[in-house]
């Protein structure tokens, strides 16, 4: 499911990319200053970025509060097992093991993981029919020589579907361009009427296997959040950083602190719920605008026995883009289960906030009974997510849209006055919308912090 990783390597060629060792070194790893040093950092959100500055500022001696809105940690690393099986609701995926800082953050955290096959899939059109290797080898070959030239047609103003519409206007009602399209650029990035034309290539990659968590993401910031003073069911309504200290309202009552750390959602910060006082520089307030969040939402369903192929990927090329076109065969990592996950995305996505879990089913059943047949069985249970609407994040994860600039990532981790600072995947120019992006932002602000005393 390394679908940048698609895009890049058509661009360029797969490459190694390298970090630099301090961006990778573990916050698990004690550092040999420990003592109190007097100093105070609020951390807002007990998330993958929060978790790793906070993890990291501890060991060299700060007095750490983390604030969290919800009543466990994670953040989008948020893990369901209510169906006895780990259905990661965010992260499910290390995109590239080469380098990676989850992948020995994995392993330390006792996170289980199982390799994924990209190429271990299996396509249907409408009515069942089977779509030949050929076929849908010739259409990834062309989407590969497409997305090589594309942004040399493209514009600042431009989406990557107008481009994409008036370039190749013969594959826009094609139900094959559409799946492509989908699985490729929509879900990766975010909807392709708000894709920007010129910056869609952007983000790096590591290289390496795909692998997926089998036995639940929150196992990482479980294992972060060990030992540390984090404050659950906390949420911050105001930051007030005009005087020495900073005070951060939470819950109606005030905190201060000499430095704060804010590492929200970027679909919180767009959402104003956080008033900050003075208001942000105005570059930062481009910056949230101007960045776009997209959608994704996930469905995890279980059956008695299983009817499908034994591949790792389904697909399924309906005359709805965007909507459960793509299925992740549960039963390859977990052999025991009887599962597939499922997914929506952009305006579709949104609109299965508003449906029923009855409705959600019987779509997707209508899918898998067009593949299958009318006698498979409905599923015994579903499990669901609802990223739009949810408070804690308002969306999936960053995206450059059109209007974007690169600089604006870098624009959202800018600190103010050396007391205000940022994480999260939104202000990693190269690894925004990951894990690992998160990750690498708290470890930044930490060493930012670190580095003033």
């Amino acid at each position: 499911m390394q679908r940048r990783k698609f895009i890049k390597d058509t661009l360029s060629g797969l490459t190694i990319l390298l970090v630099a060792p301090s961006h990778l070194s573990s916050s698990c790893n004690k550092d040999d200053d420990d003592k109190p040093n007097g100093k105070t950092v609020v951390v807002i959100g007990a998330g993958i970025s929060g978790l790793a500055a906070a993890k990291k500022l501890k060991e060299n001696g700060f007095n750490v509060i983390v604030l969290e809105a919800q009543d466990k940690v994670g953040g989008r690393l948020r893990t369901n097992r209510t169906l006895g099986v780990a259905f990661d609701e965010g992260a499910s995926w290390i995109h590239g093991t080469n380098g990676n800082p989850i992948t020995n953050l994995a392993q330390q955290a006792g996170m289980n993981t199982a390799i994924t096959n990209d190429e271990s899939l299996v396509c249907y059109d409408i009515g069942g029919v089977l779509i030949s290797d050929t076929q849908f080898d010739h259409a990834e070959a062309k989407l590969e020589t497409i997305l090589s030239t594309l942004k040399n047609n493209g514009s600042a103003t431009q989406s990557f579907e107008t481009i994409f519409n008036s370039m190749y206007p013969t594959y826009t009602n094609d139900r094959l361009w559409k799946f492509l399209l989908s699985t490729y650029i929509t879900f990766d990035l975010g909807d392709l009427d708000k894709v920007s034309s010129i910056l869609y290539d952007k983000g790096e990659e590591f290289s390496g296997e795909e692998r997926i968590s089998t036995n639940g993401y929150d196992t990482i910031p479980n294992y972060l959040a060990n030992d540390l003073n984090i404050q659950l069911n906390q949420r911050v309504s105001k930051i007030d950083y005009s005087n020495s200290k900073t005070k951060i309202t939470h819950n109606g009552t005030t905190t201060e602190a000499d430095y704060v750390l804010v590492t929200v959602p970027l679909g919180v910060l767009k959402s104003g719920n956080i008033q900050f006082i003075p208001a942000l520089p105005k570059a930062k307030q481009t910056a949230i605008q101007k960045i776009g969040m997209s959608c994704v939402n996930k469905f995890l369903l279980t059956w008695s026995t299983a009817f499908w192929d034994d591949e790792q990927y389904i697909g399924y090329t309906p005359e709805i883009k965007d909507k459960f076109n793509y299925f992740v065969n549960v039963k390859k990592f977990h052999p025991n289960v009887n599962a597939l996950m499922t997914f929506a995305y952009a305006d579709y996505a949104r609109l299965t906030e508003t449906m029923t879990d009855a409705q959600i089913t019987d779509e997707i059943m209508l899918h898998l009974r067009d593949i299958y047949g009318n006698s498979i069985p409905n599923p015994t249970n579903l499990v669901r997510t609802k990223w739009q609407t949810n408070e804690n994040s308002f969306g999936a994860y960053s995206f450059t849209q059109v209007g974007t600039k690169m600089h604006y990532f870098d624009d959202l981790a800018e600190e103010i006055n050396d007391k205000l600072f940022f994480a999260g995947e939104h202000t990693h120019i190269d690894y925004f919308s990951t894990a690992h992006g998160a990750y690498l932002s708290g470890i930044r602000e930490a060493d930012k912090i670190i580095d003033l005393i």
